[in-house]
């Protein structure tokens, strides 16, 4: 909708945009999110996410039960500003986690949860009964912990009994996490929304790996990890197209996201909020409200009043 409008007087008037999101039925004051299994699991860092200009956080992924992880090293820097990671999911569980967010009042918390069988999400959904949460992330996606993640994914008829389990465990809106696994990833979307998923998020890390020329070992722990950052964005972004032009399903996307004009190219191509993970760093602070006033101001400049106007511009054209 172009800003300029006239009044019931025949007055010419400038609507100022604004960043009010959709996501199905979930509803953001802001279109730039945390994502998940960044910057730990402090719901005093969650507040301050908010009110830095976050429209909602993404936690860790939560298991059944608490996860160690993977010893050291269990992150690599790669060239281009990327990342490779195997922490190993490593979280308190989510009895635990439910437990620090009781208290929470004013912050989307989408609540990010992992497991093996169908059972185990019906159980974690109950710990956060009482809670108050803005969505569930089904983390079908994680490209380096065995027996979860991407081996759930790429199996459709687990992904099948996941999502109903969980639609029928709960009213709060439930989100896929999809990636790049050894099937097709547009299967694994498919079968979500058959399932009734209220969204998708695409896409999670990319199974990667790096090796010491000098030790001639692989560096992580785990030897595989997840490739993060800028060098996977054209990756996710296309995936996100992919997705948008063919099923109609409200998608978050995720992947490389580090500007303001990073955000509105996943906007064109379809998602109608975005995730920030790898290019918090040390700018946590003020990183959304960056990428929120540069999203203003190009709203400004092409006469968009609403994050909804962009969606998916880039399939029209």
């Amino acid at each position: 909708m172009n800003q300029l409008l006239y009044s019931k007087l025949g007055t010419l008037i400038k609507v100022e945009p604004h960043l009010a999101t959709s996501i199905g039925q979930i509803q953001l004051d802001r279109p730039v999110m945390l994502a998940s299994g960044i910057l730990g699991i402090s719901l005093d860092v969650f507040n301050r996410l908010y009110r830095s200009g976050a429209g909602a956080v993404v936690t860790k992924s939560l298991s059944k039960e608490p996860w160690d992880g993977y010893p050291n090293p269990t992150i690599f820097s790669v060239k281009g500003d990327g990342w490779i990671n195997a922490v190993g999911l490593s979280n308190p569980g989510a009895p635990n986690f439910a437990k620090i967010i009781e208290s929470n009042q004013d912050v989307p918390i989408i609540v990010s949860l992992v497991g093996s069988i169908p059972e185990e999400f019906e159980m974690m959904i109950k710990e956060f009964e009482n809670c108050k949460v803005t969505a569930y992330e089904l983390n079908l996606s994680c490209p380096h912990v065995a027996k979860v993640g991407l081996e759930v994914g790429d199996d459709p008829e687990l992904v099948k009994k996941i999502v109903t389990t969980v639609k029928n465990s709960t009213n709060v809106p439930v989100i896929a996490k999809v990636g790049l696994g050894t099937t097709h990833y547009l299967n694994t979307v498919s079968t979500a929304i058959d399932s009734g998923i209220d969204a998708i998020t695409a896409i999670n890390t990319i199974r990667a790996m790096a090796i010491d020329v000098e030790t001639k070992r692989p560096i992580l722990s785990n030897k595989f990890g997840g490739l993060s950052g800028t060098p996977i964005k054209p990756i996710a972004l296309r995936c996100v197209y992919e997705i948008s032009s063919k099923y109609d399903i409200p998608i978050i996307g995720c992947g490389g996201i580090s500007t303001w004009e990073d955000a509105v190219e996943f906007f064109l191509a379809g998602a109608s909020a975005i995730q920030i993970g790898s290019a918090i760093g040390d700018n946590w602070v003020d990183i959304f409200n960056d990428i929120n006033n540069g999203i203003i101001s190009y709203m400004k400049r092409n006469g968009f009043s609403k994050i909804k106007d962009m969606v998916g511009i880039a399939k029209k054209l």
